[in-house]
C-alpha cells in the first residue's frame, strides 16, 4: 500500500518529508550526506531559512553524546584499559555511526519544526 497514511515516527524511521511524510530526504545509495534540496513528492524546500539546521547540531549532540557513553562503558568494561586509550577506541567505533547521526538529526529537527510550528509560511516550493 505505497498510498496508505504514515505516522510521524515511521517517517522519522524511514528518512520522509516531515510535510507529506513520504518523499525521501535523502537520495538512495553512496551519497550518505547528501540531502535533496526538495521532497520529491510534494516539492516543499526542507531548509526553510539560511542557519535553518542550526537546530540540528543539538539533536546530533543529543544522539552522540549516550552513544559514545555506552561504547566508552562497553569498551571500559570489556578491556579494562586507561581511560584515555579506551576514549579513542570508543572514538573509532564511533565513527560508523557518523552518517546515520547527521541524517536523523536532520530529519528530526524538521520534523520538530513541523510539529511546532505548523505554518506554511515560511515554507518554499519548487514546481514539479
Amino acid at each position: 500500500m505505497p498510498n496508505a497514511p504514515r505516522s510521524r515516527l515511521a517517517a522519522i524511521r524511514d528518512l520522509r518529508c516531515p510535510r507529506c511524510l513520504s518523499g525521501r530526504v535523502f537520495p538512495r545509495g553512496w551519497r550518505q550526506l547528501e540531502m535533496n534540496y526538495a521532497c520529491p513528492e510534494c516539492g516543499v524546500v526542507f531548509g526553510r531559512e539560511n542557519g535553518y539546521f542550526t537546530g540540528a547540531m543539538l539533536v546530533s549532540y543529543a544522539l552522540a553524546v549516550p552513544l559514545l557513553g555506552l561504547l566508552t562503558l562497553a569498551t571500559q568494561l570489556i578491556t579494562g584499559w586507561r581511560f584515555d586509550l579506551v576514549m579513542l577506541v570508543a572514538a573509532l567505533y564511533f565513527l560508523p555511526f557518523v552518517p546515520a547521526i547527521f541524517r536523523y538529526s536532520r530529519v528530526i529537527w524538521m520534523h520538530f519544526d513541523r510539529v511546532v510550528d505548523p505554518t506554511l509560511e515560511s515554507e518554499r516550493y519548487i514546481e514539479r
